[in-house]
């Protein structure tokens, strides 16, 4: 037998050529096994680590059961190794690019809108519907997937009311914080962008449930506001009358009547409309009603102003209409029925409370009394004890005429337990004769907005110019619609549609 050939061991060869189990011939600087195939050789890349400077074949693999179903790493295809030469540097990496990865504000982003859509889809959609589970469907899994494929701003306006939802649990949490003023901020400046395009055929529904969420918001930050008005006199200075509610819901108003032509015919919209309960108003202020002490004494106040009879024809009206809603909606307030308050009375109804008339600041307060009974709903839970207080605040208790009619909502306010009885409510809510009373009228919403449809129409191709195309859609709501109003409706429904708050 032939003697062995001697050899040299390689003792500081290069990491490569050591895994290989073979003999490194330690030139720099690249070897000579890794020169003659191409790859990269850590004598080049000293600060590299091991794993980044293998290539695919070499790269460590994970051990696999023989019972996986798995593809055997052997089966897997990969792209040739390049030979380059010795001077030019190589990639680290011979697969294929990765897509790069995001920074980690992106990230984060990213993580917060996985976070605001979950909570929406699973938790907030079923509280926009109040005794609707048509509604709630609607919200949950129609809604989202029309923000998906036609509609940013809807989208962001859905997460808004999540972040304002997840909020109300913690408010502290800053990050949620602004989130939710980021993505209302997001909606509302292209929502008004698209308005002020015109409202068509394709984005009329986008368009009403983008309204319908950002009023939802609008209710819900006032959850946050800290100011009840009875605690110091810097809060009582400082309380605000929540006119924005005013202007959201009426929003939605202005883009029903705009759109209805296309609306009348969608399958979204029209039955989160017929689940509202149908309104059902005795507009002649004769007979005798719980909130009829409101009105007493109007016509003095009437006739005392400085108005113009025109004007004073319309405060009548704003403050006839006003209370009967409360009376209404006093019947029945566990269908949400006092919600339609906010969206029924008449823009000449908002001026007074701007010009904080004490009739006007007490019907509200009134209101804000009936939402008591929706106290469970996160985005008006505390928002009837804060606001009605907030406006108690606003008269003096030597008031002998506006104190005593302010005691109702006062009590109603501060009632603590989760169940109030008729005796302190005043009526008996929720029997069948109060339900078969509401229902008289069966032919729904829509045929009422179809009528006041018409009135919009009529009042806007009017053959006379009008200085003030409100005021006439008042008045003529007022002729044809008087003693026949059971619906979506007032005799002042679409006069803000006339003039948008958007």
């Amino acid at each position: 037998m032939p003697p062995r050939r001697s050899h040299k061991k390689s003792r500081a060869g290069c990491r490569r050529c050591k895994v290989r189990k073979i003999k490194c011939d330690e030139v720099h600087p690249r070897c000579g096994n890794c020169t003659k195939h191409g790859v990269p050789c850590d004598f080049e890349h000293p600060t590299s680590t091991f794993a980044s400077s293998l290539s695919p074949i070499e790269s460590p693999r994970p051990m696999t059961s023989s019972t996986s179903n798995c593809d055997s790493p052997s089966t897997i295809t990969l792209p040739p190794t390049p030979s380059a030469e010795s001077s030019t540097p190589l990639p680290f990496y011979r697969n294929p690019e990765p897509l790069p990865l995001p920074n980690t504000v992106a990230k984060s982003s990213r993580m917060m809108e996985l976070r605001l859509l979950h909570h929406y889809t699973t938790i907030t959609c079923e509280t926009l519907a109040i005794s609707s589970p048509v509604s709630e469907r609607i919200w949950r899994d129609t809604v989202p997937n029309l923000a998906f494929n036609n509609s940013g701003f809807l989208a962001d306006a859905l997460l808004a009311v999540s972040a304002l939802h997840l909020r109300s649990h913690t408010p502290s949490d800053q990050e949620l914080v602004r989130a939710s003023h980021a993505y209302m901020a997001s909606t509302l400046s292209e929502y008004s962008a698209s308005l002020s395009k015109g409202i068509t055929e394709s984005n009329a529904e986008t368009l009403f449930l983008t309204a319908a969420l950002i009023a939802f918001q609008s209710t819900a930050s006032r959850i946050f506001t800290r100011n009840d008005g009875n605690d110091s006199k810097d809060q009582i200075d400082s309380y605000n009358l929540p006119l924005s509610l005013f202007h959201s819901f009426q929003g939605v108003k202005a883009v029903v009547a705009s759109s209805w032509q296309w609306l009348r015919n969608s399958g979204i919209v029209i039955p989160i409309i017929e689940s509202q309960p149908a309104l059902n108003l005795d507009l002649s202020g004769q007979n005798a009603t719980f909130f009829g002490h409101l009105l007493a004494g109007v016509e003095e106040e009437i006739a005392s102003s400085n108005e113009d009879p025109p004007t004073q024809i319309l405060t009548r009206q704003a403050y006839q209409h006003a209370v009967a809603v409360l009376d209404w909606a006093h019947k029945i307030p566990d269908t949400g029925a006092p919600l339609v308050f906010l969206a029924t009375v008449s823009r000449r109804f908002v001026e007074l409370l701007e010009a904080r008339r004490p009739r006007a600041l007490a019907i509200l307060a009134s209101y804000f009394a009936l939402l008591k009974f929706l106290d469970g709903v996160w985005w008006l839970k505390g928002v009837s004890r804060r606001e009605v207080m907030g406006l108690v605040s606003l008269f003096s208790p030597n008031d002998e005429e506006w104190w005593p009619r302010l005691q109702w909502p006062i009590r109603i306010a501060l009632f603590e337990g989760t169940s109030i009885p008729p005796e302190v409510w005043g009526a008996s809510w929720g029997t069948e004769d109060t339900y078969s009373e509401q229902s008289s009228d069966t032919s729904g919403f829509v045929s009422h907005i179809e009528l006041l449809s018409q009135m919009f129409t009529a009042v806007q191709n009017g053959p006379a110019p009008m200085s003030n195309p409100t005021d006439a859609l008042d008045r003529l709501s007022h002729h044809q619609y008087t003693g026949r109003l059971k619906g979506f409706g007032s005799p002042m429904l679409l006069q803000s549609s006339l003039h948008s708050p958007h």
